[in-house]
This record gives C-alpha cells, sequence and structure tokens, in this order.
C-alpha cells in the first residue's frame, strides 16, 4: 500500500487510499486513452465484463445478477425507485443509517409508503425489534451490513431467515463489509446489495456493483434506460425497449471504465489473499488487529464506545478521550500523520488488513498526546 510509506491510516469506513494495483490501472489507463482512445475501447469492455463475472464469484452470484453501478446510493435508488410500491407498503430501515440508505426509502412517501425505523440503542440491531415492525405489508427490510458510526455488523444469515419468513425482501448495504467479509448469497439468501470500491476494497470513487436475485430482476422497473439497457445495444439505427435479460439492463449507458478497470485489480489483490490463505483470513486478521487496538485504548486511557463480540464485531472502533474532543483527538492525529474520522460520538479508527503493530504505536502515541493536553 502507497499509503503506508507515510501515513498511519485509519480512515477506510470514509475513503480509502488505492492499492497499488489499482494506482498503476489507472495511471495505464489514462496512458492509453491519450494515445489510443477509442481502438482499445473493446479490451476495457472485456475488462468489465470480466470484473462482472469476478464480483459474481466473490459472492456466489451468477454474472447475469450483477450490475455495475457508480456508487451504493445509486444501487440503492435502483431498488427503491423500481419497486412495485402500492399506497399502504411499508419499509422497514434503522435509525442511525448512513443517509445514503435512508433517504431513497424516505423518497417513497409521496407513493403512499411508509418508513418504519427500528431504534438501535448503542448501534446494536435487534432481531426482536426488527419482528415487531414488520406486519403483512412490510415489502422491504433495508439495512446496513456493518454500522457506519457504530461498527455493529449484522448476522445476515439470522436477519434473511427472519424476514423472508414474514414475507419481505431484505436489502442490503454492504460498502462498510465487502472486501472483509465474506459472503455467499446462495447460503445468505438476501435479495438486494449494493457497494462501491472506494472503502474497504481499496479502489478509487465512483466505481461499485449491485447484486439483483436472478427472481427479483423483471420486478424492479428500469427507471432509467439509455443504450446499453437493452438487447442488441450496437445497433444503434434500431433501437428498441427491448431490456436485456440481467441485471446490466440497470446500466443505462457508458460505464465508467478507468474506475471499474482499477477496481477490478484491486479486487484481483484480495483474491489473491484469499486463495492463499482461506475466504476468512482477511476478516481474521482485521479482526485480531481492531481486538488488539481496543485493548491498546483502554490501557491507554481511552473509552471504548462499541465493543461488540463474537459474529458482530467488525474493523471499526469508535473511541472517546476522557475531556477531549473528536475533533482534537482527529487534528492531533494529522500532525503525526495518523488519519482517524469523527463518528459514532467519538473517534473512529477503521482498520484494514496491511495496518500493522507499528500503525496502532503511532495511533496510541496519538492518544496519549490528547490525554496529556491541559483540558483533559
Amino acid at each position: 500500500m502507497p499509503i503506508a510509506l507515510r501515513w498511519a491510516y485509519f480512515d477506510h469506513a470514509a475513503v480509502a487510499p488505492l492499492s497499488e494495483p489499482a494506482q498503476l490501472r489507472m495511471i495505464a489507463f489514462a496512458d492509453e486513452a491519450a494515445q489510443t482512445a477509442t481502438t482499445l475501447w473493446p479490451y476495457w469492455s472485456k475488462g468489465v465484463e470480466s470484473f462482472r463475472s469476478q464480483v459474481a464469484r466473490w459472492i456466489g452470484a451468477s454474472a447475469t445478477e450483477i450490475a455495475m453501478i457508480p456508487n451504493t446510493s445509486h444501487g440503492i435508488n435502483l431498488v427503491a425507485e423500481g419497486f412495485p410500491w402500492k399506497s399502504g407498503d411499508n419499509v422497514v430501515t434503522f435509525a442511525g443509517e448512513f443517509p445514503s440508505n435512508r433517504l431513497p426509502w424516505d423518497n417513497q412517501k409521496s407513493k403512499g409508503v411508509e418508513v418504519r425505523t427500528v431504534e438501535c440503542p448503542g448501534g446494536e440491531v435487534s432481531l426482536d425489534a426488527i419482528a415487531a415492525q414488520i406486519d403483512d405489508r412490510t415489502r422491504i427490510v433495508a439495512i446496513s451490513w456493518v454500522g457506519y458510526a457504530s461498527g455493529y455488523r449484522v448476522d445476515l444469515d439470522a436477519l434473511a431467515e427472519l424476514v423472508h419468513s414474514r414475507g419481505a425482501l431484505l436489502f442490503v448495504d454492504a460498502i462498510q463489509a465487502m472486501g472483509i467479509y465474506p459472503i455467499d448469497v446462495a447460503k445468505t439468501p438476501i435479495d438486494f446489495l449494493a457497494a462501491d470500491g472506494h472503502k474497504w476494497m481499496l479502489g478509487p470513487e465512483g466505481a461499485g456493483f449491485a447484486y439483483i436475485r436472478s427472481e427479483h430482476l423483471d420486478l424492479l422497473r428500469c427507471t432509467h434506460v439509455g443504450w446499453h439497457s437493452v438487447r442488441n445495444a450496437a445497433d444503434f439505427q434500431n433501437a428498441q425497449l427491448n431490456l436485456r435479460p440481467e441485471a446490466a439492463r440497470f446500466e443505462a449507458g457508458s460505464a465508467n471504465m478507468v474506475g471499474l478497470l482499477a477496481l477490478a485489480e484491486s479486487a484481483a489483490l484480495f483474491e489473491k489473499v484469499i486463495e492463499a490463505h482461506g475466504q476468512d483470513a482477511i476478516a481474521n486478521r482485521v479482526l485480531e488487529t481492531a481486538e488488539t487496538l481496543i485493548q491498546r485504548l483502554e490501557k491507554a486511557g481511552a473509552t471504548v464506545l462499541n465493543r461488540w463480540s463474537g459474529e458482530n464485531r467488525s474493523s471499526i472502533v469508535v473511541f472517546d478521550v476522557p475531556g477531549v474532543s473528536p475533533a482534537e483527538v482527529r487534528n492531533i492525529g494529522l500532525q503525526q500523520d495518523v488519519v482517524l474520522s469523527c463518528r459514532g460520538g467519538g473517534v473512529r479508527a477503521s482498520v484494514h488488513v496491511y495496518n500493522d503493530d507499528q500503525d496502532l504505536d503511532r495511533l496510541i502515541r496519538v492518544v496519549e498526546e490528547a490525554r496529556a493536553m491541559p483540558s483533559a
């Protein structure tokens, strides 16, 4: 990771640094686009289709169930705007959700859709509380796999079983989990998923993917269509609104080639680690590092605000330095080339697989300096 040459970087839950493979692919693409222009378009397009298949393998789906999207918000809107709502229907979402997984559902209120909010004290998601909000007019339960502010990781298997037993569908915002925790949608039967690559997948902004279970493909209306949405897409003189029979129908126009090709290179790096060390290796490493950080923060006098256990743990650690504002702690970090965020009422450190003991040492020194401030 080029970032590691200078920075101790703990802000992957916001915008991650590019992996070196992603960086090099973007540089190469710029050279290709400047020197050859459209002569390499078929080669780039083939690369995007290869990435589509790569994503499908990664999550246990079919390539026909994967749509390339510019961001997670776009993927959420594909479902929220495309779903055949009827007045009186409701969607269940959660207090503390990132706005991208709340506002698209709120936007359905003009269609007579009720938005029900499950309270999540401290960020913890209760299945019983979800069950209490679901009734026979609930069409979708929309949740983040990992809470951006709390770091709470939802048990998707248990949630999918609950939601489906009540006759509803499950939408998962996976941006704070994809790349770290394995998922197989053949075994964990979620209905819709969206994520983009600029966080844990170490790719650029503006490139991501959505998963739409094949049985729901015709359920969603294409609210945006273009030349790429239809069969015989290259026959520009005889264009007809005959939608492609796969999730790619939701890709109305030209793709973000450079972004998707760079994200593909970064994803390939993850695949190599998985092939060499097993599908749980990345998650195990990250959770181990996060637990070490929690122990060291507490020893240094910080208060950890989100000590989850078991399968609810994640790579997001939120802490407080008594007597010092989160913004002040973050600023001290920046002065020492340590990057943190202010989220969840505290300081958020989001740990990735390449963060090592030296990075943790530098973060702890930030905490120690903050505690030594006169105001602390």
